[in-house]
């Protein structure tokens, strides 16, 4: 096998796709030498290789490709995104449950952050995911202490540089002020090192809460923190438009059972009850094409009672119905009268 060998997929793009890690930390495995195909060392990543070839990885062969997978996870403040810490703090792969396979996560939410963060065991699915290009709506409830007026986040709204960094216009929404604290909810498409903190800071707020509701169609709904629930594979395939191999590599067994749940099945927060993975109803940007999301993202301030804690809820809600459809009761018998409206009012009604 040579270097121009037409055939076969470059060995990152292997490594990668056998979960071993991303293609970018694939390159620098093999630029480190710890890569060898058929025995041989390797130090260039431009190489092609084939199923009949051998691959090890720190003395290790690698794994044969498991089909792409895609997880949801409520991080929770206090845990890094990465794998190992210098400076010893838990990380979130310290804390998963048990049962999942390799991950890696999709992008990163800092120590203190919290709410939706991507797992997938698949080193090109996190590729995609984690490309600009796909333009991908994430959702934010943040809160600040200060009193903020629609004015003071005009800037945000029409970009803004800071300490020499530009960032680009942002979404967003005043939800209501609580005391010396303001919660809104912000929305960007791109994903700069502590984007939401210093854009804040650069208008004079300070964020002493970030919370990630969603990532393009995928939302944070009720999962609780440090649960975790896979995404239907027919879902992920749709999303990021797999086609050829990778329609392959994600076949539709959803009827089998998912490892890394610790808790019982749920209500999905997608939509449909006991659907778990669906997406909420709209395009990639994360919009529903219809009907109000439960999570408020702007408009009246949304009334909890004392508690401070936002609304997280995404499940989605019709103007003038109720949540949960009514339940069948025992069908009239023929000829009956029917009961006047006034005798005992219906749902919705006064």
């Amino acid at each position: 096998m040579t270097n121009s060998s037409p055939d076969g997929d470059r060995i990152a793009k292997i490594i990668a796709r056998a979960g071993r890690a991303s293609r970018r930390e694939a390159e620098r495995l093999i630029e480190e030498g710890r890569v060898t195909v058929n025995g041989k060392q390797i130090t260039s990543p431009a190489l092609n290789v084939t199923a009949r070839d051998t691959i090890t990885v720190d003395g290790k062969p690698l794994e044969a490709a498991e089909p792409a997978r895609v997880w949801l996870y409520h991080k929770p403040a206090g845990l890094v995104t990465t794998n190992r810490d210098e400076q010893g703090r838990a990380t979130i792969f310290d804390k998963l449950p048990d049962g999942l396979p390799r991950v890696m996560s999709v992008g990163r939410l800092d120590l203190n952050s919290e709410g939706l963060l991507l797992l997938t065991n698949d080193g090109e699915v996190k590729r995609k995911l984690e490309l600009p290009a796909t333009g991908w709506l994430r959702k934010y409830r943040v809160r600040v202490n200060g009193r903020v007026s629609e004015e003071k986040l005009e800037p945000l709204r029409k970009g803004i540089t800071h300490d020499g960094v530009n960032y680009l216009p942002m979404i967003v929404s005043l939800d209501r002020q609580q005391g010396a604290n303001a919660w809104l909810t912000v929305g960007l498409r791109e994903g700069k090192n502590r984007e939401i903190r210093r854009a804040m800071e650069a208008i004079g707020f300070t964020v002493n809460r970030l919370i990630r509701t969603s990532y393009g169609p995928f939302q944070l709904g009720q999962l609780k923190p440090g649960e975790v629930e896979e995404v239907r594979r027919r879902v992920v395939r749709d999303q990021l438009g797999l086609d050829g191999e990778g329609l392959a590599a994600m076949e539709d067994d959803d009827a089998k059972p998912k490892p890394g749940l610790r808790r019982k099945p749920r209500k999905s927060q997608f939509g449909g009850p006991g659907q778990p993975g669906r997406p909420n109803p709209g395009g990639p940007d994360g919009k529903p094409t219809g009907g109000k999301p439960g999570g408020r993202t702007g408009g009246k301030p949304h009334r909890s009672g004392k508690s401070d804690a936002p609304d997280l809820s995404t499940r989605p809600q019709r103007d003038g119905k109720p949540t949960h459809p009514n339940r069948p009761g025992k069908a009239a018998k023929p000829g009956a009268p029917r009961r006047p409206h006034s005798e005992k009012p219906g749902p919705g009604r006064k």
